[in-house]
Formats: structure tokens, C-alpha cells, sequence
């Protein structure tokens, strides 16, 4: 990955001249380590999460009955930007961050660890212990410009789900690469007409289809530099797939957290997905019974040498530099606890946790639930999936998700061609970027 190393200096005197943004940089200092103004509460802690992860909270709080939290709990819509305008206002107040927060969007980082907005601490010597648990490929995104910024809280590589009865009765075997399950969507298009083998309408899709391909959608470049180009021939070629899969009728233009999901759901043959579709939507959401649903490995596509994957959200947590002392120590055994104790990752979360040495106790877990058929294949497909997500992409100021659902949804869903959808896609994805402040390159 091309990463350019970055420094920026500034001083107040020039804040006048700035836009809110940047004058939110004024009492930062340099770097990513703890800041000038750092406070010390003597102990207590403030954590800011979604509510998906209050449970989180309520375990460290139970296991760490000394450390005082105040707990915020916040709008997990992803593509906000009311978060980041909380934080330009904490900066030009010197006060008022969060000592951790859980990110409602993995984007959010970006901003987060920008010279403008500058909050995440480096943690890279704090918790490199923990960080060296981690598969490479899960922590990666965390890696800004050589300093580890955040921790991932689940792994979420997709692989491919498919519903084992229906694939025994109907004599199909699982398809290794995308150009078989191009071929077997439209079988079961004709075969099988109503039944569906993906969804394209949720802000994931991008990720599900591009990222696997390798699209450069998100190739952050550096702080102010990013590689967009959706004529490459690694866009193209799902450009053209889904196109001829929209056509036959078996890919929804809803999304996986659409009203219609549900019924969706359980007319679902096959679909790429991440980890965490089997508990959260298979099994909580889309209530498909037990026994039917199973895994296999991520498709590859045939052109390329390594199979490689992609990723679908995760959550990253985030602790600020603003503090030290015993506020910061109980800010770091937080960290510790909700990246890597079992009480969390293993007895609480939905997903396959994103700590290395946690995840065969997770899957020993699913194993004794007894929700998904043929485990053993499910199982080793999650680990391997961990370990092979494409890299080159990022994390970046603009959320090509949010574009996607503002253009591809709406024109899906009014019956408009995918084709003139994809071109509306890209032109507004790169006015997107430029407008969060990157010059983009469109060639490699």
C-alpha cells in the first residue's frame, strides 16, 4: 500500500482565516501522542458507544467495579457527520472528548486521526501487545501512516453463505469463484424463479462486491490524496456481473437492513456476507431456522492469483490523546478489555472476535449453539477469511457506502438501468472525496 508519511504545523494566530474545521486544530499539538491540554479525572473514564455495544460496557464495568465509567450512548447511523462536528467543537473548547468511543462508522477513523481533528491516540506502543494478536489483515485499517489509531472489535471478512437444504435439494454444490456463482445465480434465476442470491441496496454492498474485487474505490493515497478509478478492469468486471444478475431478477436492489429483508431473507439461496450475517441477520433477524444455513470459503476471482476477500463493518474503537495519568491507564484497560477479554468477545459478541487467540474459543461457542449446518466448513471458512483481506483499501473521510445507498438504491429501486446508475455512482463518489478535501487520481 502507498502511504505517505504526513506532519502538519499550524498555529491559532492563522485561525481566524479557517474554516471551523481546521480551526478545530488550534489546541491540538503535533503528532499522535498525548496532548498539551491532557487531563487526568483520577480514575473515572468516559466511554461513548452504540447501542449495540452497551453490553460491552456493562461487562468491563462488572469486571472492573474500581474504574468509574460514565457511559454516552450515541446514534449509530452510519455517514453522520453530526459526530465529527461534536469534536470540532470539543476542540475549539479544549474540552469535552470522550476518553473511548466506539465508532458507529468504520469511516469515522479518518477524521478522527486527521491533522485537523487529531483525537485518536497511537497506540501502537500502549497495546502492542494486543495489537501482535491480531490477524494482519483484521488490524490493518488501523495502520494510518504507521501508527495503529484504533482496534477492530470483530473480524468481519465475507464469505459465502448459502442454505444447505436448499442446496441439497435442489443438487447444487457451492461455487468456488465469482464467475460460478454468476453462473449458478442465473440457474437458479431460471430454475428457481423468486428465489434470490444477494443483496445490493445496504451501505455494505461496495465493500461486498468492489472491495473484493479490488476496486479502487477507497486507495487513500495520504491524508489528502486518494486513488478512485471505477474503469479498471477489477470494476468493471462486477460492474458487468451484477448487471446481468440485476437483469434476471435474482440479486435484491433492497438492502440487507431493508423493511422487506426479513421476507428476502428467507428466500436467500446464497450470498456473499460477512462473518456476522449468521448470527445477527440469518439467526436473530431473519429468524431462518436452525440447521439450514452454512458457510464456504470467500470466492476468488479467477483472473487473480491469491483469493482474496473483503470486509463488511467490524467496529473500531478509538481513545483519545486528551488524557494521562490514571485516567489514561483505565482508558487503556478498557481497550484491553473490550479488544481482548473473553467475558466480551466471546460470551457477549455476535461476530468472530477480531483478537487472534479468542476466535477458536468463539467458534467452540457456535459449535455448541448448533445454529449453522456442516460447522466444521463454516468454521474453517471464517478463519480463513480472517486472513486474506484484500489490503489497498481504506478507511477515508468520504463514505463510498453512503454514496452508494444516495445513488445506486434509489435508481434500482425506481427501475432505472444499473449501468446509468454505476455512472452516477462514480461522478458523484468523486465529487464526494474532493468535497471532504482529497485531490483524487484516477490511475494507478
Amino acid at each position: 500500500m502507498n502511504r505517505i508519511a504526513w506532519r502538519t504545523r499550524r498555529t491559532c494566530a492563522a485561525a481566524a482565516m479557517l474554516t471551523l474545521l481546521a480551526m478545530a486544530g488550534c489546541k491540538a499539538v503535533e503528532g499522535a501522542g498525548t496532548a498539551d491540554d491532557a487531563t487526568d479525572s483520577g480514575g473515572r473514564i468516559t466511554v461513548w458507544v452504540d447501542p449495540p455495544r452497551v453490553p460491552a460496557v456493562n461487562a468491563f464495568q462488572e469486571a472492573f467495579p474500581d474504574i468509574p465509567v460514565e457511559v454516552n450512548t450515541i446514534n449509530g447511523n452510519v455517514g453522520s457527520t453530526e459526530l465529527q462536528q461534536k469534536f470540532v467543537l470539543f476542540n475549539q473548547a479544549g474540552t469535552g472528548w470522550p476518553d473511548a468511543i466506539f465508532f458507529p462508522s468504520n469511516d469515522d477513523i479518518a477524521w478522527a486521526a486527521s491533522s485537523k481533528i487529531n483525537y485518536v491516540r497511537d497506540i501502537s506502543t500502549d497495546l502492542a501487545d494486543v495489537i501482535e494478536e491480531y490477524p494482519s489483515s483484521v488490524i490493518a485499517q488501523c495502520n494510518i501512516d504507521g501508527k495503529f489509531r484504533c482496534l477492530r472489535n470483530d473480524a468481519a471478512p465475507d464469505v459465502l453463505w448459502y442454505d444447505a437444504a436448499l442446496f441439497a435439494q435442489w443438487g447444487y454444490q457451492p461455487p468456488a469463484t465469482w464467475e460460478e456463482y454468476e453462473q449458478l445465480s442465473l440457474t437458479i434465476a431460471t430454475e428457481h424463479p423468486g428465489y434470490i442470491t444477494g443483496f445490493l441496496g445496504d451501505a455494505y454492498a461496495p465493500d461486498r462486491y468492489l472491495w473484493a474485487s479490488g476496486c479502487p474505490t477507497n486507495d487513500r493515497l495520504s491524508e489528502k490524496l486518494v486513488h478512485i478509478d471505477l474503469s479498471d478492469l477489477r470494476c468493471v468486471r462486477v460492474r458487468d456481473m451484477l448487471d446481468r444478475l440485476i437483469k434476471a431478477g435474482v440479486i435484491a436492489s433492497t438492502g440487507i437492513f431493508s423493511p422487506d429483508a426479513a421476507e428476502l431473507g428467507g428466500r436467500l439461496v446464497m450470498s456473499p456476507g460477512a462473518v456476522w450475517w449468521g448470527n445477527f441477520l440469518f439467526r436473530d433477524t431473519w429468524k431462518v431456522p436452525a440447521g439450514r444455513i452454512t458457510a464456504t470459503a470467500p470466492l476468488r476471482w479467477s483472473a487473480d492469483p491469491d483469493p482474496l476477500t473483503s470486509s463488511e463493518g467490524g467496529g473500531l474503537w478509538g481513545f483519545s490523546r486528551h488524557i494521562k495519568g490514571t485516567q489514561l491507564a483505565n482508558t487503556l484497560t478498557f481497550a484491553r478489555f473490550v479488544a481482548s477479554d473473553p467475558r466480551w468477545q466471546v460470551d457477549l459478541s455476535v461476530g468472530l472476535p477480531g483478537y487472534g487467540p479468542l476466535q477458536q474459543r468463539w467458534l467452540d461457542k457456535q459449535r455448541k449453539a448448533g445454529y449453522l449446518a456442516e460447522f466444521d466448513d463454516a468454521a474453517a471458512a471464517f478463519v480463513l477469511a480472517a486472513t486474506i483481506v484484500r489490503p489497498d483499501r481504506d478507511y477515508t473521510r468520504y463514505n463510498t457506502g453512503t454514496v452508494w445507498t444516495h445513488t445506486i438504491t434509489p435508481a434500482l429501486t425506481s427501475g432505472r438501468s444499473f449501468t446509468d446508475a454505476w455512472s452516477t455512482f462514480g461522478d458523484r463518489l468523486i465529487r464526494e472525496a474532493r468535497t471532504f478535501g482529497y485531490a483524487v487520481q484516477s490511475t494507478a
